[in-house]
């Protein structure tokens, strides 16, 4: 691949002023995705399954592609299992407040993981806290595995597993299909978080044989405020609507109401439509890149990276050693620095780095820290730019006040 050519398909990456290594938070976009949003509110902009007219037929079946293109490219096996959403957030709290209500009960056990984003944490204590369930955590091992001997808090207690496929914060990818296994095994749901995996692998939600699997548009190179929940047929035709209003409703009475058929019974209100089409035009955008590109570009400027810092006296790495294992995420500390005045100092020679602690403070306080400092690459980035990095990192001390 040409990597510069890539590159200019991201209007903002023109500017070469900066590096932009904050990509778990949030990708960039390129310019296909901008125009293809562009063109649907310039052509086709109207309120879609609402209309009997061109424009809303239009934005209608633009919308409806962009469904069938989100599960194509997760292998769904129906259209109707995806959900459009606003976010990952926002799906896993889907199934939070209408399966796991209505599903689990006193003394059931929730198993979530230690890597956990607190999206995935929360809305399980919630449903704990308000069904009388224990909420339980597997913690990893030194080579940051699940043990098989940890996995066994997966009981017949349990009635529903929620894990991270790839870490926000220490880069590994876990094993849910495995563990997916061992939950329906013991007649559990298996929910994947997949906001720091879609990006970066190709996704099979049936070989996973995930329940339930949730991830963000903007980590993609999609727009902001558009997300999608997987779920297979079988449980959401028996979940609960989330919301409730206009679109979501066969008819409506004085009395009740009867609810529309999937996927529409989950999306109620005026959708999303513009950034649906944006969301399957950065589907489109990955795939003609490939995923075997992407994977090897964000290895080799892993093991740049991680191999310069170690040659750093002062720097505390955290996650696995093999540096094929961080999914372009490179999290670590500065001695006698904090990580939000690392971030400042880098920001003033217009390095983008997040720094604290990555809504992840369970996993943090189980590291032993309170905040860390972390760098995020993507395929469009480049040799030179880790280059910058690393040679900034060996100032932050001196600017800081240190020998």
């Amino acid at each position: 691949m040409d990597l510069q050519a890539i590159r200019a398909d991201f209007p903002i990456l023109a500017d070469e002023r900066y590096v932009y290594f904050d990509n778990a938070a949030t990708s960039q976009r390129p310019r296909q995705v901008l125009e293809a949003i562009d063109n649907f509110y310039r052509t086709t902009n109207a309120n879609p399954l609402r209309g009997l007219y061109e424009w809303s037929i239009g934005a209608t079946e633009a919308y409806e592609k962009a469904r069938s293109r989100v599960a194509r490219f997760l292998n769904a096996e129906r259209d109707e299992e995806i959900i459009f959403t606003r976010n990952a957030t926002e799906s896993l709290n889907l199934v939070a407040y209408t399966w796991a209500m209505a599903n689990v009960n006193e003394g059931d056990e929730i198993v979530i993981s230690i890597m956990e984003h607190h999206s995935n944490i929360l809305p399980w204590q919630m449903v704990a806290k308000k069904k009388g369930a224990v909420l339980k955590f597997l913690e990893y091992d030194e080579k940051f595995n699940f043990s098989d001997e940890e996995l066994k808090k997966i009981t017949d207690k349990t009635k529903l597993v929620a894990m991270t496929y790839v870490s926000n914060v220490l880069g590994v990818t876990n094993p849910v299909k495995k563990v997916a296994e061992l939950a329906h095994k013991v007649g559990a749901v298996m929910v994947v978080d997949g906001a720091q995996s879609t990006p970066h692998k190709k996704v099979d939600v049936q070989d996973l044989d995930a329940d339930f699997y949730a991830f963000s548009g903007h980590k993609m190179l999609g727009p902001m405020g558009i997300g999608a929940l997987y779920g297979k047929r079988e449980l959401l035709d028996a979940m609960p609507p989330f919301l409730t209003g206009g679109e979501m409703i066969e008819t409506v009475t004085r009395e009740g109401a009867t609810y529309a058929e999937l996927p529409h019974k989950f999306e109620a209100g005026t959708v999303n439509a513009g950034d649906a089409v944006g969301l399957a035009a950065a589907i489109d955008y990955l795939e003609d890149i490939g995923f075997d590109f992407i994977v090897n570009q964000e290895n080799r400027l892993s093991k740049l990276c991680l191999e310069a810092m170690r040659d750093l006296p002062y720097i505390t790495l955290y996650g696995p050693l093999e540096t094929g294992r961080h999914s372009g995420i490179v999290t670590f500390n500065i001695e006698g620095c904090h990580p939000h005045d690392v971030s400042s100092v880098l920001d003033s020679e217009h390095i983008c780095i997040r720094a604290g602690h990555h809504c992840a403070q369970p996993l943090l306080q189980y590291i032993g820290v309170n905040a860390t400092a972390r760098a995020s690459m993507y395929f469009y980035n480049t040799d030179e730019e880790v280059e910058r990095f690393v040679e900034s990192l060996k100032k932050v001390r001196g600017w800081l006040g240190f020998e």
